[in-house]
């Protein structure tokens, strides 16, 4: 954590649990602080009237078959991620207003019916309440990545995990969150106002962003040079990935921007690796 006071040769969090706890919430109480001062306008409002333009759509598969991951694990996390829809369902974020992922969704609590998914405790996979809900993160903020918007605040995942399993977008485009020290937030910089829809449908979770009119222009990512590479007695899986903005009416690409270059531990079994995908 930012800050935290070095004992020994061990952060004050890493000393214990109850330290951990005492650090976390320290984070948000300076998280919350900060937003009171900040001058940020956040967006609150909710709509079911639907704005005109779909900006930007995607789905993804909610439950997985990851090695070592108890299913009742990924059962709970559309429980959670239901909880989650019905708090972004609709949002409208206006000009200049920002989206923060946290203050519309709480905090996951047992009280609040989010049951035990997966989530990450010092880099490894592990049960806890509200686990699953990156899902939902992931999904936002790939939908951002396809439209006119400015990201402010983003935690990449720094390890590979799992190997895949129906994977339909560039490895390494999702985002860590945790309540309330790692959000996801984006700024509506565009003249006109943005709405997002989430919802689960056969299996998926869905989603989608509209405007009050469409854009000329198109966003897309592309992968490249995606391989896997031994590094001493470590795997890591390498990559690049570009955002692409090409106009609609020419199909001219507009720009190309390098927005991530991939060099993730595997942190699964080495056996999973595709071989002919080794270098």
């Amino acid at each position: 954590m930012r800050g935290e006071l070095i004992v020994g040769r061990k952060l004050f969090c890493e000393l214990s649990p109850t330290c951990y706890r005492i650090s976390l919430e320290k984070e948000i109480i300076k998280r919350k602080i900060s937003d009171l001062f900040g001058g940020e306008k956040f967006a609150e409002r909710k709509s079911t009237d639907k704005l005109p333009a779909v900006l930007a759509s995607h789905s993804s598969v909610l439950i997985r078959h990851l090695e070592g991951v108890d299913m009742r694990l990924q059962e709970n996390k559309v429980t959670n991620i239901k909880l989650a829809c019905e708090k972004i369902n609709g949002i409208v974020v206006r000009p200049g207003e920002v989206f923060s992922f946290w203050r519309l969704l709480g905090k996951p609590t047992e009280k609040a019916g989010y049951l035990e998914g997966m989530i990450l405790k010092k880099g490894k996979p592990a049960a806890g309440i509200g686990g699953g809900l990156c899902q939902m993160a992931n999904m936002v903020h790939y939908l951002v990545l396809n439209c006119a918007l400015q990201v402010t605040e983003l935690h990449h995942h720094t390890d590979a995990l799992f190997p895949d399993d129906r994977r339909r977008v560039p490895f390494g485009t999702g985002t860590s969150v945790s309540y309330n020290n790692l959000d996801y937030r984006f700024r509506n910089n565009s003249d006109g106002n943005i709405q997002i829809f989430v919802w689960i449908e056969n299996g998926e979770l869905c989603g989608e962003i509209r405007g009050e009119k469409e854009y000329p222009y198109t966003f897309s990512l592309e992968e490249e040079d995606h391989h896997f590479s031994k590094e001493g007695d470590k795997y890591y899986r390498i990559s690049k990935v570009y955002r692409v903005k090409t106009d609609k009416e020419s199909g001219r690409v507009l720009y190309r921007e390098n927005i991530l270059n991939n060099h993730s531990e595997v942190m699964y079994d080495c056996a999973l690796i595709p071989k002919d995908q080794i270098r």
